[in-house]
């Protein structure tokens, strides 16, 4: 079998441990006789499934008692409206950090419910940096604090969670999850899509501080509502369970290779490889300012759009797949996460200085 190295920033490549296991599985889970696809989420078999997927995380992420996990539908982008709707209930105002596409859209989103106070954006320079929020900016009395922790289409992150004293600190998560260590306790709300680090698109994770449910809106849907969902173990209605089955797998695979610190590890030294090409390039140059370099997302051009075209197209006969950057960046992305092996990183690499010699 012959399997390419996938660098798409999402839906994304997934261990092939986990892909032979579900493959082993697909017909008939364990002796139920049936698919975990056919199953009812209400049976004991499914039940067991969504239980171990939720001790697993609190395992791997360190997530305390005092904080719920619930297993959602509608993507990362549906909780850019469930967030406000569920905590922007007090004064009723919201700080957020804009430092990339998907965290503007969340701001736009949460202006709906109630007023958004722009505290800090690196738009004007192409999202290159995480900028440091402008303390005369920040509100005390707001809701929650909100920021996209690791922007997946410019290749940025914190590297450390801003310090926003009482106000809760909301993150989109959904490109970083497990791929380093993270304190959960820095938080209010954490979410997360499945389909970059997780498993399969489908599920989204929200993990939400007790203190913070039973503060939504009158007119919130029900299925947006926190409390609802956490009240009803998730399965208010019928859950994405073959992709939440999905995430238990790549959870159990995360637990053989030891754990969150241990892919962090492996986390740095293939960026470091990636990177360290890319800072010696005459011809790739990657943009972002070294100090805000994401560990999974890593973007570069030639500077010629027309050569952009020609390498990823070039890359994809080579079998290194996916490499074309956001349409509204251009140049090239090569997303790294977990499930990305160092030898991926090492015959991009190989490939690069080949094309560079070519062409540079």
């Amino acid at each position: 079998m012959a399997r390419a190295y996938n660098f798409s920033p999402g839906p994304s490549q997934l261990p092939l441990a986990v892909l032979e296991q579900a493959a082993r599985e697909l017909v008939e889970y364990g002796s139920s006789g049936q698919s975990v696809m056919e199953m009812s989420h209400r049976s004991k078999d499914y039940e067991a499934i969504i239980a171990r997927c939720e001790a697993d995380l609190r395992e791997l992420m360190g997530i305390p008692d005092n904080y719920k996990v619930l297993f959602l539908q509608g993507g990362a982008s549906t909780q850019f409206a469930a967030v406000p709707m569920n905590l922007m209930n007090g004064s009723g105002k919201a700080d957020y950090m804009v430092t990339g596409q998907f965290a503007k859209k969340a701001a736009k989103e949460a202006a709906k419910y109630g007023k958004v106070n722009v505290v800090a954006s690196s738009e004007a320079d192409t999202y290159s940096y995480i900028p440091q929020p402008d303390p005369e900016k920040v509100d005390p009395q707001a809701d929650y604090f909100y920021i996209c922790y690791n922007n997946t289409i410019y290749g940025t992150v914190f590297q450390a969670p801003p310090e926003t004293g009482n106000v809760p600190l909301v993150a989109d998560i959904s490109s970083c999850i497990l791929s380093a260590p993270l304190d959960v306790t820095k938080f209010g709300l954490l979410f997360a899509g499945a389909q970059k680090n997780l498993g399969p698109a489908g599920v989204t994770i929200v993990i939400v501080r007790e203190d913070l449910l039973g503060k939504a809106r009158p007119d919130t849907p029900t299925m947006l509502d926190y409390k609802v969902m956490a009240d009803n173990g998730s399965m208010y209605n019928t859950p994405p369970c073959y992709s939440i089955y999905m995430v238990g797998l790549v959870l159990q695979w995360l637990k053989g290779l030891g754990g969150v610190d241990a892919i962090y590890e492996k986390n740095k030294e293939k960026a470091a490889i990636l990177y360290d090409f890319l800072d010696h390039s005459k011809l790739f140059k990657n943009s972002v300012r070294p100090d805000c370099r994401s560990l999974m997302n890593v973007t570069f051009v030639t500077g010629d759009p027309e050569l952009d075209k020609k390498f990823v197209a070039e890359a994809a006969a080579a079998g290194l797949l996916n490499l074309k950057g956001h349409r509204s960046v251009g140049g090239m992305r090569a997303s790294i996460y977990n499930a990305m092996p160092r030898e991926g990183v090492e015959a991009l690499v190989a490939f690069m200085k080949e094309f560079e010699a070519k062409n540079g």
